[in-house]
C-alpha cells in the first residue's frame, strides 16, 4: 500500500508540474510569433505600402496595405497562428489582382512589430488598424474584415464593434477555450486560460453580411466549429466548405473563387 501511496503520489507531483508548467507559459503555446522583418517589395508586391501603427502603449504594429480599385471594397486581414505577413504574400497578389484592396496587419511580436500578443493587444491593435484606414479615406461601408483562423476570433470582435460592408471568416472556432480543450483533453485548460476568443459571445453582435469558408478535414479547428458558429450568426449569412481541404489549404480546392465571388456579390 505504500509504494502504491508514493507512485500516485509521484503521478500527482508531474501532473501538477505539467500544468502548473502549461498555465505560466500558455501564451507561448498558443502563439507563434514569426518576427522576421520583410519589406512588401521583397515578396515582389507591387503598389503595396508598409504602414505602421503606434499603439497608445508604445508598440509598433506593422501592416501591408495596397488600394482597392474603384468600386471594389478593402480586406482588412487578420492572419492565423503561423508565420506572418511575408507568408501570405501571395494571398495578398492574388486579392490585389481582382482589384480588391488588403490591409493585412500583424500581431505584436511577428514580422517586425514589437510587443508580445495576446487578446487583448490583438483586438486593440485591429481596432486601431480599422481606424486607420477609415482615417485614409476608406468608408466602413467598404471594409470587409477577414480573419483567418486565430484572426477570426478577432475579426468577430471588431465587427461586433465597427460597421463593416461584410465578414469573412475562415476555419472560424467556436472559442479558443473548446479549441485547447480538444488539443489538451488530460489538461484543466477551460478555468485556466487567459486568451479566450470567446467568438459565440460575439457572433450574434454584428449585423454585415457574412461568409464562412472551411475545410472538412480540418484537424485543428474542425469544421463542426464553423457551423455552431454559423448557426449563431444572423442572417445574411453563407458557409462554404471543401472536403478535400484541412485547415489551412483550401486555396488549392477553389476557396479564392468562392471568396471573391461573394465579395463581388455584395455591390449587387
Amino acid at each position: 500500500m505504500d509504494i502504491l501511496l508514493k507512485v500516485l503520489a509521484g503521478i500527482g507531483t508531474i501532473y501538477l508540474t505539467i500544468a502548473v508548467a502549461a498555465f505560466l507559459g500558455q501564451r507561448a503555446l498558443m502563439y507563434v510569433p514569426d518576427p522576421r522583418y520583410v519589406r512588401p517589395e521583397e515578396d515582389g508586391l507591387s503598389g503595396v505600402e508598409e504602414r505602421v501603427l503606434t499603439t497608445p502603449d508604445g508598440a509598433r504594429v506593422i501592416t501591408w496595405y495596397g488600394r482597392a480599385q474603384p468600386d471594389r471594397p478593402t480586406l482588412l486581414y487578420f492572419h492565423g497562428n503561423a508565420g506572418s505577413l511575408s507568408a501570405r504574400s501571395e494571398r495578398i497578389a492574388r486579392y490585389l489582382a481582382r482589384g480588391f484592396g488588403v490591409m493585412m496587419m500583424t500581431y505584436r511580436g511577428s514580422g517586425g512589430s514589437t510587443g508580445r500578443p495576446s487578446e487583448a493587444t490583438n483586438v486593440a491593435d485591429a481596432k486601431l488598424a480599422y481606424q486607420a484606414l477609415v482615417a485614409s479615406g476608406v468608408a466602413p461601408a467598404d471594409i470587409v474584415l477577414y480573419g483567418e483562423s486565430i484572426g477570426s476570433g478577432v475579426a468577430v470582435q471588431v465587427a461586433a464593434d465597427h460597421p463593416v460592408g461584410g465578414v469573412v471568416l475562415d476555419a472560424p472556432y467556436t472559442s479558443i477555450v473548446d479549441v485547447a480543450a480538444r488539443a489538451y483533453p488530460y489538461l484543466p485548460v477551460r478555468p485556466f486560460l487567459l486568451d479566450r476568443y470567446e467568438t459565440m459571445k460575439y457572433i450574434g453582435r454584428v449585423r454585415a453580411p457574412l461568409l464562412i469558408v472551411h475545410g472538412e478535414r480540418d484537424a485543428i479547428i474542425p469544421v463542426g466549429m464553423g457551423r455552431q458558429v454559423l448557426a449563431a450568426a444572423g442572417e445574411p449569412k453563407q458557409m462554404v466548405t471543401f472536403p478535400q481541404a484541412g485547415h489551412s489549404d483550401h486555396h488549392l480546392y477553389g476557396s479564392y473563387e468562392a471568396i471573391t465571388a461573394w465579395l463581388s456579390a455584395l455591390r449587387r
